[in-house]
């Protein structure tokens, strides 16, 4: 069985070049030696840290972490599984990646909003999907307030590596976000889009 050390290791070998061709794998649904959404998990950190970006590889949070040192406990279940974390231009920002075939629906939004009503205020969420989202999980996105939860599509993710804006693209939905609440802006130029 593959451990998280093993596609950590893994993907720390990935040059830019590399990481291109793992997305076309990703992509195409060919990524046989990675556990289901493992690929894009490790795929969106990756493509971070090769800008220069901090990161947290996938970890679970266990319950015997979260409860008090002077209540009585052996419970060791996991209670909230992270994709990861990035810090970069002043952000922090839990990840959630999420690799299906169909839109996102409301559930992985709804999820993130539980995850930051426990950390600190400054932090957001952006939640990547291979498959876009549905109209009420965009809807959903723009009435977390005071959580803000950024959405990226595949054409977003695609462009910003390609161009080697990852961080650049993550910082322009967030501005985009706090001037005029939305949070699923497309950070394309307008030509780009079309394509």
């Amino acid at each position: 069985m593959t451990t998280a050390a093993d596609y950590q290791s893994r993907i720390e070998t990935y040059g830019y070049e590399e990481l291109l061709q793992f997305w076309q794998s990703i992509q195409d649904r060919n990524t046989p030696d990675w556990a289901p959404d493992k690929a894009f998990e490790y795929f969106i950190l990756r493509a971070f840290q090769l800008e220069g970006a901090d990161i947290t590889y996938p970890y679970g949070v266990q319950l015997s972490d979260i409860t008090s040192p002077y209540e009585f406990t052996s419970a060791h279940q996991t209670v909230e599984q992270i994709d990861g974390v990035v810090y970069c231009d002043g952000l922090t920002c839990l990840i959630e990646a999420k690799d299906q075939t169909e839109p996102l629906n409301v559930e992985p939004i709804a999820k993130m909003r539980n995850q930051l009503l426990r950390r600190h205020a400054s932090t957001i969420g952006v939640v990547f999907s291979c498959s876009g989202f549905t109209p009420p999980a965009s809807i959903l996105a723009q009435y977390l307030s005071p959580q803000m939860v950024l959405l990226w599509s595949e054409k977003e993710i695609t462009y910003a590596l390609e161009q080697g804006c990852m961080r650049q693209s993550l910082l322009k939905k967030y501005r985009v976000c706090i001037e005029k609440g939305k949070p699923d802006y497309d950070p394309r130029p307008e030509e780009a889009k079309t394509l």
